[in-house]
């Protein structure tokens, strides 16, 4: 069974002007109850995970003076939401929506996060709406566990993994794949095991040329128990933060692709939505939909 992490916190309301980007956690779970794609039987609410968890992907300094609120100013305009205890402990909840679907993973091929993919959070400071990185803290947990030993991140959301690939840089055990947008956020960019910006307006067929024969050569290369894939629709040309030129129809097929192969290859796959701020909301929602559309149409 399709498991997906939801917590009615991912929902946290924001001030006036901060809302936009959450809307989707609400209005995604209901399309996917609506339209049957998913029952009340594929959700599990994640709760707040132990510290040394998180501790084992960022720096203790850092993550005590987030969850006592004492980050600079100038550190909390750098995450972009007005700080609060509520929107600390959904992030800490969202990780271990990711940390749990690692093991849901492990057991039925794959797992989805509804929230997650929060790639800006470096080891010792937050960016762009991320404070804690989802999937770099579920890597170190199935590695302290010793659940898996060589992991494959996988980001195709339209921004580079910038926080991801400074945790792992001098992890040889864990490779990062970034595939992103090259005139967009981050502007300095941290180097991955493997980058490849890609230009303005890129279509979709020159997108899923290049993913095709990239993933194909990472997974002969790399060889990995499991594999963490990042799946922003920020990469839609809709998209208000954006540069690329896909279509939604791309978006399912760059999804369609990934997934296939993973189960292809017998590579379990914890994934997390990342971003998406077209602005029609139906547009966002479809994009994400079609993920969980795709996941239960080839693992089940």
């Amino acid at each position: 069974m399709l498991k997906i992490a939801y917590h009615p916190i991912y929902k946290h309301p924001l001030p006036e002007g901060h809302r936009f980007p959450m809307i989707k956690y609400e209005l995604l779970p209901e399309q996917l109850l609506h339209e049957g794609t998913c029952g009340p039987d594929n959700f599990f609410e994640p709760i707040l995970p132990e510290d040394h968890h998180i501790l084992k992907a960022h720096q203790e300094a850092y993550f005590n003076r987030l969850v006592g609120l004492q980050l600079k100013p100038s550190e909390v305009r750098k995450i972009g939401f007005p700080l609060s205890k509520e929107l600390v402990q959904r992030e800490r909840i969202i990780a271990d929506g990711t940390i749990q679907g690692c093991h849901f993973a492990l057991e039925h091929g794959i797992a989805m996060n509804i929230a997650g993919g929060t790639h800006h959070a470096y080891s010792d400071r937050g960016e762009a709406f991320c404070m804690l990185n989802d999937q770099a803290i579920g890597a170190r947990y199935l590695q302290a566990k010793e659940l898996a030993q060589q992991l494959l991140i996988v980001d195709l959301d339209v921004h580079q993994g910038n926080g991801t690939a400074e945790i792992f840089q001098k992890d040889r055990s864990v490779f990062t794949f970034s595939m992103h947008g090259k005139a967009n956020y981050p502007f300095k960019k941290e180097i991955s095991d493997l980058d490849i910006p890609m230009e303005k307006g890129t279509d979709d067929d020159t997108y899923l040329s290049i993913l095709k024969e990239t993933l194909s050569r990472v997974l002969d290369d790399v060889r990995p128990d499991f594999i963490f894939y990042l799946c922003g629709v920020d990469v839609v040309a809709t998209d208000k933060l954006g540069t690329l030129g896909m279509t939604v129809d791309g978006c399912r097929e760059r999804d369609r692709f990934v997934l296939q192969t993973c189960k292809d290859h017998g590579i379990p796959v914890q994934c997390s939505m990342g971003g998406g701020y077209s602005p029609n909301i139906k547009t966002i929602i479809e994009a994400h939909a079609n993920t969980f559309r795709l996941a239960q149409e080839i693992f089940f």
